[in-house]
């Protein structure tokens, strides 16, 4: 067995010389300088202990990301896709932290994010809520080819009346027949169901006091661990995880007392949760905390979007807002944050 290890160890660089995949950049010819080059942490405890790849999403020429206030969602070759709301709109990374090429897509400022597979071909989902952009007002939700060019979007011309329109979305899941699930959490904070084809099914939640109802209805996953699929949802204010069925229909509370979570990430019968209260957390299937990455002990940047580059630690977060497992439970974790940030953390193998 794996034993537990402190929330975040510091690795000198002896110390990493002796470590398996020891280079803190893999595969970068040229990595960054500083903190960087000397240090690499481990966090997390158990089967979810990680160690940080510094200098991972490293932009071209020192460029800045943008304003992170999105997602991130990994295809199956690997590649790791970051939306942003300046204008690169999507950036694409290699696993090794190397970049790939910037999407300039008209979807600009897509806040929740899914890659879907469908047949033969891949599809980003996203919401496109789209706080900062200047030339393009959309609120609505899309659906992009690997390059940025909306294939579909919501609503359209098969959608009819959606309730409370769309102002204030932000989250989005598609269920395994297909259908479209999206969240006006800084709206209406009512849950939409659409078709294939956009049409609007049905509409549920809304916000209150209730039970059944939400307080910032935000990411939204679709759970697959319980046998007939779930909607499982990131019902932020009220800093629980709800599952509601693919109907609509109340469930049960999963999760509570988060440090108000964002969205979620499977891998296997755990799930990862981008806190905006600065860590992420590994629940089991019964909802219990089993690994906690990251977590800040300075809650002056707790959910504070103005964390300056020189102000960020590695390994600390300051606003997970959108995460993703990869098929080999790495995790890639976006912060809420002006200048932009993603960081990568390794699974650490296990050993005996």
């Amino acid at each position: 067995m794996r034993a537990l290890i402190h929330p975040i160890i510091s690795c000198s660089l002896a110390t990493l010389a002796s470590l398996p995949l020891s280079h803190a950049h893999e595969g970068h010819d040229h990595p960054p300088k500083g903190e960087a080059l000397t240090e690499v942490l481990h966090t997390g405890s158990g089967a979810f202990t990680y160690r940080t790849v510094p200098g991972f999403g490293q932009l071209p020429d020192g460029a800045k990301l943008g304003p992170t206030h999105g997602g991130v969602a990994v295809d199956a070759k690997g590649l790791i896709y970051v939306s942003t709301d300046g204008e690169k709109s999507l950036c694409v990374f290699k696993p090794d932290g190397s970049f790939v090429r910037a999407i300039a897509s008209p979807a600009q400022g897509i806040h929740g994010m899914q890659m879907i597979t469908e047949g033969e071909q891949q599809f980003i989902y996203g919401a496109q809520l789209n706080s900062y952009g200047k030339k393009n007002k959309h609120k609505r939700a899309v659906k992009l080819d690997l390059y940025g060019n909306i294939v579909m979007q919501i609503p359209n011309e098969n959608t009819g009346d959606i309730p409370g329109g769309t102002k204030g979305i932000t989250g989005i899941a598609v269920a395994p027949n297909g259908h479209i699930y999206v969240s006006m959490g800084y709206g209406s904070n009512l849950i939409h169901q659409f078709d294939q084809t956009g049409k609007r099914i049905k509409s549920f939640g809304g916000r209150g006091k209730e039970k059944e109802k939400f307080k910032t209805c935000h990411g939204l996953g679709i759970d697959t661990r319980f046998g007939a699929p779930r909607l499982l949802v990131c019902d932020r204010e009220k800093r629980r995880l709800i599952h509601l069925d693919l109907d609509g229909n109340w469930i049960g509370e999963y999760a509570t007392g988060l440090r108000r979570p964002c969205a979620v990430s499977f891998h296997g019968d755990h799930v990862a949760v981008a806190e905006l209260e600065a860590r992420v957390v590994i629940l089991d299937k019964q909802g219990k905390q089993v690994s906690v990455l990251g977590d800040n002990p300075n809650k002056k940047q707790w959910a504070n979007f103005r964390v300056a580059p020189k102000d960020q630690k590695v390994g600390i977060f300051t606003a997970p807002h959108g995460l993703s497992f990869d098929q080999a439970g790495n995790l890639y974790v976006q912060d809420w944050n002006t200048s932009g940030r993603v960081s990568k953390l390794l699974l650490v193998p296990a050993t005996d």
